[in-house]
């Protein structure tokens, strides 16, 4: 019988562990929470010093009594749920779930799921950390009081289902305050003049923009473009400087988990969600041919970017081993050392470096193979040298004005060799051979009006960067905040952008209204700080609930005299409702827009609302082409027809026919591709700037 018990969140992750340890220990999950705050009151006693009321989740009775069994065989248990907050947190509902008082409990955290990590947690076992569970009881509480203060408020002044959380509030306002940016945005007007030479000794020829008199000038209309082609026409182009350098690119630090999401979305095109779904499948174990369950990644929530020395030492064997010794940085990488950095545990790294993505792939699903290799990748570049690039900067006199043209070669690949970071735009113009004596010829002059753009719209991989660059919430929550204010409709997703929808105005409205300090960003990020002192052991976790909910209690009855009822009118769609012959409605459920009947509940006809994809027909019966999605979700294009006709693609199909076979081409990234497997022809998507540029000067 085995004489010790350990108890971990979940079944993939007591599987992983069980291989590690021997006859003498049983491994239980417990599933993730097994107590919480109740759904249908406040839980919270405001009156008694904040006092939480914690009860049995649903649905965990049975799984409880089998662990109090279990718990009555052993000596001793084992509380290994997660390194975290939230990991503390269950450990010590634990302990009252399992009337653990009076049995020899112990703590043990890992930062992965390896022999030596887990053998030596139960050396280190120590007491529950207070600290920790009280930041996270801070947390909790806080949001359980702004939630279900301001969500029945919304209720009766809007309607039924909306919420406010503490945080998500303040990313629905980064959202529409964008959206503000962007409708009060004047395009201003500027141009730009590129000269494309020709050096008549070495053949080579190279582009220059146009730089200024003495100082940068910004072109900000055609006359002042005018009067500059006027001075420079006829006038030799003539080589004044020419300064040659080397510049180091250096390597991308190992993932925390907001570089991960950022990085998964722009690589992978992953929801920040889907991320962290895939990296914890990662993190608990997957059966790996040959080895059983294998843990792959370290602890996936962390804002740290340290290596442990083990880790360390065995990639630059690895790099060694792999690309050679010039490859290895041996001069160490900077760790971030900002003040909100909890430095729990280590960046996100594979826990074997020798286990390669390749050589995974056949125990891996598609989309776990993608996110291993890319943190595979990252963590391998971390420790490589950087990139090296011999640089040319040239100045080219023409009259009194001048024009600069530069060029890099890579002449050492070093971390480039496994990784590329992805906004990269390397001027890789080769200019080789030009140098002062060289004689320039115009080739082609061409000036091109442009006109400034408004600030981006937020994608998941910027929103998360901005939520941790503002100290927004934690590691663990990214992923949360983003997908419940897509849940509630307060923000739509369009080709990768969020757009608040006009329910979201509406509550941010309100919220920046009468609740300036919820969606406040520096009254938030002050909130986190004071979790992380709370963590820290130095303000006891009561002190931040009593210095908010005053002021907030107040605003609360504020809110209630001065909110009038507001209605916010369902859109009127151009369908037709088959059974009464009223225009139907869109309206938002569960799972996203849908059709309805306004005559409701006289007429209780609804149906999917689907997306008309413009300007297309369908290549086979010439149906109109709609965004559908599956059983599971995913987004496809399909015909109205569907099932008569059974054209379907995963891309975005265009007008455009493949000059090749004639077969739609769809859009994939940067590239229109043929929808005939078949034919491998793409080609770049045209770009609105290459057909309104003006060219002049042409030899």
């Amino acid at each position: 019988m085995a004489k010790n018990l350990v108890i971990v969140e979940s079944p993939a992750k007591a599987k992983t562990i069980k291989k590690f340890l021997g006859s003498n220990y049983k491994v239980e999950a417990s599933m993730g929470h097994v107590r919480d705050l109740p759904k249908s009151q406040l839980g919270v006693d405001i009156e008694h010093d904040f006092n939480p009321k914690y009860i049995t989740i649903r649905g965990k009775g049975e799984l409880l009594k089998q662990l109090r069994k279990e718990v009555k065989k052993a000596n001793k248990v084992y509380l290994a749920t997660d390194p975290d907050r939230e990991g503390e947190a269950i450990s010590w509902h634990l302990i009252f779930s399992l009337n653990l008082q009076d049995k020899k409990f112990y703590r043990i955290t890992f930062n992965e799921i390896t022999k030596n990590a887990i053998k030596s947690s139960i050396k280190q076992a120590r007491e529950i950390d207070m600290d920790l569970v009280d930041a996270q009881q801070a947390r909790r509480l806080l949001d359980r009081i702004v939630g279900y203060k301001i969500s029945p408020l919304l209720w009766k002044k809007i309607k039924k289902g909306l919420s406010a959380g503490r945080v998500q509030s303040t990313a629905l306002k980064l959202i529409c305050d964008r959206e503000d940016e962007i409708n009060r945005f004047i395009p201003e007007e500027y141009w730009s003049l590129k000269a494309r030479l020709h050096d008549k000794q070495s053949g080579d020829e190279l582009t220059a923009s146009f730089y200024g008199k003495g100082k940068k000038i910004k072109i900000g209309s055609k006359e002042q473009m005018d009067d500059i082609m006027e001075h420079i026409k006829d006038k030799p182009y003539i080589v004044e400087d020419v300064k040659e350098s080397v510049r180091l690119k250096k390597s991308p630090k190992p993932f925390i988990t907001s570089t991960l999401q950022q990085e998964a979305a722009r690589k992978l095109n992953f929801t920040a969600s889907k991320t962290m779904r895939i990296a914890q499948q990662l993190y608990e174990g997957v059966d790996v041919k040959g080895n059983g369950t294998v843990g792959l990644i370290t602890y996936l929530r962390t804002d740290s970017t340290r290596i442990s020395d083990e880790a360390n030492n065995a990639v630059k064997s690895f790099i060694d081993e792999t690309y050679g010794q010039a490859y290895v940085n041996h001069d160490g990488v900077k760790t971030n050392k900002k003040g909100k950095v909890q430095d729990a545990h280590e960046a996100i790294r594979p826990t074997y470096v020798e286990l390669l993505p390749q050589t995974l792939k056949e125990s891996l699903s598609r989309d776990q193979f993608r996110l291993y290799g890319l943190i595979h990748s990252r963590f391998v570049a971390s420790r490589m040298m950087p990139a090296k690039y011999a640089t040319k900067a040239i100045k080219i006199k023409v009259g009194d004005y001048r024009f600069n043209a530069s060029g890099s070669v890579l002449v050492f690949e070093g971390f480039l060799k496994v990784y590329n970071i992805s906004d990269d735009v390397e001027d890789n113009q080769k200019i080789d051979n030009i140098n002062k004596d060289s004689k320039l010829d115009l080739e082609e002059l061409t000036p091109k009006q442009h006109f400034t753009q408004p600030p981006a719209r937020f994608t998941e991989a910027s929103l998360v960067k901005t939520l941790e660059e503002n100290g927004i919430g934690r590691p663990s929550t990214y992923a949360p905040i983003i997908s419940t204010i897509q849940k509630r409709g307060y923000v739509s997703k369009e080709t990768k952008n969020f757009f608040p929808t006009e329910l979201g105005e509406v509550v941010n409205g309100i919220m920046e209204e009468y609740f300036k300090d919820i969606v406040n960003v520096k009254f938030t990020a002050g909130l986190e700080k004071e979790l992380d002192e709370v963590e820290a052991g130095a303000i006891p976790w009561k002190d931040v609930l009593r210095k908010f909910y005053p002021n907030f209690n107040d605003t609360i009855d504020y809110a209630e005299e001065k909110i009038g009822k507001i209605e916010i009118k369902d859109e009127v769609s151009d369908v037709i409702c088959e059974k009464c012959g009223r225009n139907m409605v869109i309206k938002l459920g569960k799972y996203g827009k849908f059709l309805a009947c306004p005559g409701f509940p006289d007429c209780r006809n609804a149906k999917p609302l689907f997306e008309k994809v413009d300007d297309v027909d369908c290549p086979i019966c010439g149906g109109e082409v709609f965004v559908k999605k599956t059983k599971k979700g995913r987004r496809y294009y399909g015909c109205e027809h569907n099932p008569e006709c059974e054209f379907m693609t995963w891309n975005r199909p265009t007008k455009e026919k493949c000059p090749k076979c004639g077969t739609i081409m769809v859009e994939k990234g940067k590239y229109l591709k043929c929808n005939n497997d078949e034919c491998n022809y793409s080609q770049l998507k045209e770009s609105k700037d290459e057909t309104d540029s003006q060219v002049v000067n042409k030899a």
